[in-house]
């Protein structure tokens, strides 16, 4: 455990930003945009071991595992945000998929003081990880008790697990399986990491979430095809995308789907192999849910499987 939050470069000051109070709002924003994109840009550095998660992310999918984040105030919303967006995007079970922060639900909403320097808590939460789990923790300054008592724990139970971090790797290599040490540095405001540090995480988050979903075969070229129409939007979604691959005009596109279940990737397979609801599931069971091989296999189908 670190002994000095001072010598966090998340805790250092920003040369830039010394005369934040004197500042316009303009000057502030411009700021913060340019500090921000920096940030971002530090995710391109960790490429290979946000790569790494993503490939774990999968394989704990395959296998049956699920995969949790873990993480305190911001970095914890964080997690909580990428879980809940998961389902919708790519069709995954919301137990798959989950977030645990501490001080529980309540402090999704508001500050619960303390809750990170629970450790005790954190290791329960490590302690019902399972061996086919992936445990992602969060911690912008990766010395939050609360996630590294839980990883310590997975550790210990030889089950997979990521820091996402804002600190740097070298210090860190017994912390975590895998350790994604984004260089954000000082903050425009001293310390506070919900800042240009909490940008850089959702961004390592996003990139991936989605690098795991690509070999989880739930993207058709850069459309998701997994997809819950859960709205209006998304079921206006869901027959652009059908029309858009199947060559169909929004009518066409809104029949097939209707005759599909509502299930986008069945209802794309229907169209362009000429097969009905059935065999179109049964394409994709036998390309484990990839579009383009269902598609692209060379069985033609009986009578009784063509689309009508």
């Amino acid at each position: 455990m670190c002994s000095s939050w001072a010598s966090l470069t998340t805790e250092a000051d920003l040369a830039a930003s010394a005369e934040l109070d004197l500042m316009s709002s303009a000057e502030v924003v411009r700021l913060v945009a340019d500090q921000d994109r920096l940030g971002v840009g530090s995710c391109s550095t960790c490429a290979e071991r946000i790569a790494q998660a993503a490939d774990w992310f999968a394989e704990a999918f395959r296998s049956g595992g699920d995969v949790i984040f873990v993480g305190a105030g911001t970095s914890g919303r964080l997690g909580v945000l990428e879980a809940a967006e998961c389902p919708p995007t790519f069709g995954t079970s919301p137990e798959r998929i989950r977030a645990v922060i501490a001080g529980g639900r309540e402090a999704v909403f508001e500050a619960v003081e303390g809750a990170e320097d629970d450790a005790a808590a954190g290791r329960a939460v490590g302690e019902q990880l399972q061996k086919a789990d992936l445990c992602i923790g969060i911690s912008a300054s990766s010395v939050t008790p609360y996630v590294r008592s839980c990883l310590e724990v997975a550790r210990e139970r030889g089950i997979k697990n990521v820091l996402v971090t804002c600190a740097a790797e070298d210090s860190l290599r017994d912390v975590a399986s895998l350790v994604i040490g984004l260089d954000t540095g000082a903050e425009v405001l001293s310390g506070s990491t919900r800042l240009k540090a909490g940008s850089a995480t959702k961004a390592a988050l996003n990139s991936l979430t989605l690098a795991a979903m690509v070999q989880l075969g739930k993207v058709h070229g850069n459309r998701m095809v997994d997809l819950r129409q859960g709205s209006r939007k998304l079921r206006d979604r869901a027959r652009r995308i059908v029309a858009a691959v199947c060559e169909l005009d929004l009518e066409r596109a809104a029949e097939v789907l209707e005759q599909a279940d509502g299930e986008v990737k069945t209802a794309i397979v229907m169209s362009r192999c000429g097969v009905n609801a059935a065999t179109a599931r049964r394409r994709l069971e036998q390309a484990d849910g990839f579009v383009r091989r269902a598609i692209s296999g060379d069985r033609e189908p009986y009578a009784s499987e063509v689309l009508t």
